[in-house]
């Protein structure tokens, strides 16, 4: 496995070797922005509105803004005063429940790779057996490309994850949806007609499942304009306002136990497989050149 950064994750007088790794990545497509009369890939230009000139690179300078149109110069004298020390090593400072973390301040997943010596991976392997027994979870801190990182360690499907985390001064405070919550009133009816609703689209969590539409009509779309054909927009779906809520959560549960009952004649078995629904969406329509 390729590895971005290597060190060790250290706990009193323990280091144990790993290296980390990219856990996701996204397969979106992405695009250049041309200039449309000769197809050309354009260039970002470094523009001073001020001089009205392009600005060399020596010319550049960071600077922070304290007050709107108001910046004080930074200079890389003064953010190596304050850099972090070089470390290669993620420092454990507490274990704490694994359900008791907040998904709120996961930030991205990195896979925590053994060593490749049979001596050094098994405190990995010691590492990873006690935390599954426990449901603990590992905080710890790490310097990742000059910056400080708070980072949770966890075990899942036999290998240690680490999900850098959100400080707490990053996440953001909820008081006004609390407040509009604890304003509102829910009838018992309502709530029970909810559950129900929650029931009919109930099932197992698997990823393969879900798919992702508009990348696979944006490929698509992107296929046909490269094969000459022209494209045609859909009609728009219009959405039905919810007029009664009731009546509404009453809609929702006979349209997912029409769609259980659909599916379940198909392959002999009850359960709804996720994203089955009928999609709101239409997928742009091709024709010839």
């Amino acid at each position: 496995m390729r590895t971005i950064w290597n060190g060790s994750i250290s706990f009193g007088l323990v280091n144990i070797p790993v290296g980390l790794a990219l856990a996701t990545q996204r397969q979106d497509v992405s695009f250049r922005t041309l200039h449309r009369e000769c197809g050309t890939p354009i260039k970002q230009k470094r523009w001073c509105p001020v001089h009205e000139r392009d600005v060399e690179p020596d010319e550049l300078v960071k600077g922070w803004e304290f007050a709107k149109g108001q910046y004080v110069l930074v200079e890389e004298a003064d953010l190596e005063a304050v850099a972090l020390q070089r470390s290669q090593s993620i420092a454990i400072l507490r274990f704490v429940r694994l359900e008791d973390v907040d998904p709120v301040y996961f930030d991205r997943t990195y896979y925590l790779a053994p060593a490749d010596a049979d001596a050094q991976r098994k405190p990995y392997v010691l590492l990873l057996r006690a935390m599954e027994e426990s449901g603990m979870a590992a905080v710890g801190k790490f310097v990742l490309w000059g910056k400080e990182n708070l980072c949770l360690i966890r075990a899942r499907a036999g290998a240690l994850l680490l999900e850098t985390l959100f400080f707490a001064e990053d996440v953001r405070a909820k008081d006004e949806i609390e407040e509009a919550v604890a304003a509102t009133d829910v009838q018992k009816a309502e709530l029970q007609l909810a559950e129900q609703v929650i029931s009919s689209l109930a099932g197992e969590w698997t990823p393969e499942d879900f798919e992702n539409d508009y990348r696979r009509d944006l490929a698509q779309m992107l296929e046909a304009k490269l094969a000459g054909q022209e494209i045609v927009a859909p009609e728009p779906v219009a959405e039905a306002p919810v007029i009664d809520l009731m009546e509404a959560l009453r809609q929702s549960v006979a349209d997912a136990q029409s769609r259980r009952s659909a599916e379940g004649s198909k392959d002999g078995k009850a359960g709804t497989k996720a994203g089955s629904g009928s999609r709101s969406r239409k997928t742009p329509a091709k024709k010839s050149a």
